[in-house]
């Protein structure tokens, strides 16, 4: 599972941002840019962390079409279209 990280946080926060992060220090380099306290930047990192937790728990985006293929979940051009292409390319 990957882990965001505080420099993801603060892009997602301040895309524009520059800034050098040595250790757990933030050097701010954006006077023109208002920087985000901790509170922001860890509520950040929270968010994305569930955003991203969430993503990669979902299944494979090809397993799930595959799936609504299966239970007959798409129009009869697209499963025309889904047919022929497996019938062309069968699974080994």
């Amino acid at each position: 599972m990957a882990t965001i990280d505080k420099a993801t946080a603060i892009k997602s926060l301040e895309a524009n941002a520059e800034f050098v992060i040595r250790g757990d220090e933030l050097e701010w380099l954006s006077p023109d840019i208002t920087q985000p306290t901790d509170d922001e930047i860890n509520t950040e990192i929270s968010r994305l962390q569930i955003l991203e937790n969430r993503k990669i728990s979902y299944p494979d985006i090809g397993d799930q079409l595959d799936d609504l293929f299966h239970a007959g979940a798409f129009s009869t051009e697209m499963t025309a279209t889904i047919q022929a292409v497996k019938d062309k390319y069968p699974k080994e």
